[in-house]
């Protein structure tokens, strides 16, 4: 497995690789957990060749977010991956991906409107300024995200389709479903920053939202039980809730009642200092 950090290096080793078969990008910030482990893994399906990037993204954290104190492990994170069977990880310093000078940004209206990118001004810029030179870099035939963060693959997937970054009609953004730990909180670097106390508290999360969802799905109206939902979380031990909503599943659009396409229930709460996120598929109205 190489390591790279330049992107001369790079392209030359990724050149190497298609010779010989389909390459796969798995975008990462590092602090691999298993849920990054499970997209590698089905990379490794969708690919010949395995190509992670790790790069903690300066441009998508905002004022007063945890940028300085985000973790960085690159030496286990890479002893984790050579053990999975990746080719070639790409940790570019920040001048390497960002050189001086640099101007650049690229925003996805619609689906960045709202939820996160509400709360978190600039965050879905960052994030798709990224990847999209991450996608340049490597020139992937299919590149895989986890779908704990719905609206991000939501983004990615429009600037891909939008700048000609795949091909039409081809699925090339791939959605993992989302890992997670035995009682049902999802899989993320941010739970190391709950304590012990706020660790069991934090199962309310996707205990109040498999609620949720029952009864949406039972007919139930839609406000009354997102509105029950926070009141659940708040009583449960978490400080805030950024945001509960139902939306389209594709075009993020805000529902204010069952549909009948695909849904996604979607919510940020706070516990603690710690903000966590999860989305869950909510059956369509037949």
């Amino acid at each position: 497995m190489q390591t790279l950090n330049s992107l001369d290096p790079l392209r030359r080793a990724v050149a190497v690789l298609r010779q010989s078969g389909k390459i796969a990008l798995v975008p990462t910030m590092g602090a691999l957990h298993e849920g990054h482990l499970t997209l590698v893994r089905e990379a490794r399906r969708q690919a010949d060749h395995v190509v992670v990037s790790i790069f903690v993204n300066p441009l998508q954290f905002g004022a007063n977010e945890d940028l300085d104190k985000y973790p960085r492990q690159l030496e286990a994170d890479c002893a984790l991956l050579k053990a999975e069977g990746v080719a070639l990880v790409w940790a570019p310093t920040v001048e390497a991906m960002y050189p001086q000078g640099f101007a650049t940004n690229i925003s996805v209206s619609g689906v960045s409107e709202g939820l996160c990118g509400a709360s978190r001004p600039g965050h879905f810029d960052g994030v798709a300024t990224v990847v999209c030179k991450l996608f340049h870099q490597v020139l992937p035939d299919v590149a895989l995200f986890g779908e704990k963060d719905w609206q991000q693959l939501a983004v990615i997937r429009r600037m891909a389709r939008d700048l000609d970054l795949v091909q039409p009609h081809v699925d090339a953004v791939i959605g993992v479903a989302t890992v997670r730990e035995e009682d049902g909180l999802a899989k993320s670097s941010r739970n190391a920053y709950l304590s012990q106390e706020q660790r069991a508290q934090a199962v309310a999360l996707p205990t109040a939202m498999k609620d949720a969802i029952s009864r949406i799905e039972a007919g139930e109206p839609v406000s009354a039980t997102l509105a029950r939902l926070q009141e659940t979380l708040l009583a449960g031990g978490f400080s805030a809730v950024d945001y509960a909503e139902l939306r389209d599943a594709s075009s993020l659009i805000q529902l204010e009642e069952r549909g009948a396409a695909p849904m996604r229930l979607l919510v940020a709460a706070r516990i603690g200092a710690t903000r966590l996120i999860d989305n869950m598929a909510v059956a369509a109205e037949w």
